[in-house]
């Protein structure tokens, strides 16, 4: 069985994922890192203002706490009045859209890239991630590539969110399941 499909690592790691302009961008925002992360916890204006710089479309009355991650600043945009909370990782190699009044509770992973396990070079998808406003992604889950949340919806503690959630609707457990309606 390992012999029907060889994987190909050395074409993956030579194929060209990312443009001149998008690897300096990201080499910046490493630098800078420090700038996001260290602002005190009420500096809610500063980190907009650093994200701004890098690209972002950040909302007014966005709170983002400095012990998020995130991957790529350009990729994210944040609706009015959203959160998102501490250790929260966006990981941003797609576009990243969160719509007004969004809450992303601590230790959340929303993961906007990942790779094509059916072909040997495993290229990079760059999928996007929406949650919908008034969504509560709730501590420590996960939504992967391509999901869409509606509007209104929870993904409970602790989900694998890997399809898309209808508005209104709450979805717990891995794989996440409907449990209910808001």
């Amino acid at each position: 069985m390992r012999d029907e499909f060889k994987l190909d690592v050395a074409g993956n790691r030579a194929a060209r994922k990312w443009s001149r302009r998008e690897l300096a961008g990201r080499f910046f925002w490493d630098l800078s890192r420090p700038l996001f992360a260290w602002s005190p916890r009420p500096f809610w204006g500063w980190r907009r203002a650093v994200l701004r710089l890098f690209g972002a479309r950040i909302g007014r009355e966005v709170h983002i706490y400095p012990t998020v991650r995130i991957t790529i600043p350009w990729n994210l945009t944040i609706g009015d009045q959203s959160a998102v909370g501490d250790r929260a990782i966006l990981y941003a190699l797609g576009p990243i859209s969160l719509g007004d009044r969004v809450t992303v509770s601590q230790g959340a992973h929303l993961c906007a890239g990942t790779h094509d396990y059916r072909d040997p070079t495993m290229p990079l998808e760059k999928r996007p991630i929406v949650i919908g406003s008034g969504a509560w992604i709730c501590a420590d889950a996960f939504i992967g590539p391509g999901v869409t949340v509606g509007a209104s919806a929870i993904a409970g503690a602790r989900s694998v969110v890997m399809k898309n959630v209808d508005e209104k609707t709450i979805v717990v457990g891995n794989p996440a399941k409907k449990v209910g309606l808001r």
